[in-house]
């Protein structure tokens, strides 16, 4: 059952929410309830798998590969390739 809720925010929050649910093929309304649903269920399971991340994090999602080695090791390791430039 859907249940309609009006919020109140900056006209550009809005628009720039509609561009990026145009971009997504989506909705605002579908990205808020994703949104909320994921920050509201953090203390138990996500119901929908597409709701576990943030759009950030789905653009991040498989970036980078885990190759057991400790996180500070490979900061470390960019860091010296980036001072070496």
């Amino acid at each position: 059952m859907t249940t309609k809720l009006t919020l109140t925010m900056d006209n550009t929050v809005i628009e720039r929410a509609k561009d990026y649910a145009r971009e997504k093929n989506s909705s605002v309304s579908s990205l808020v309830e994703t949104y909320l649903d994921t920050v509201s269920d953090s203390f138990g399971e996500v119901h929908e798998p597409q709701a576990r991340y943030a759009p950030i994090t789905d653009s991040l999602a498989g970036m980078f590969h885990d190759d057991g080695r400790d996180y500070k090791e490979v900061i470390n390791e960019a860091k010296m390739e980036r001072l070496a430039r």
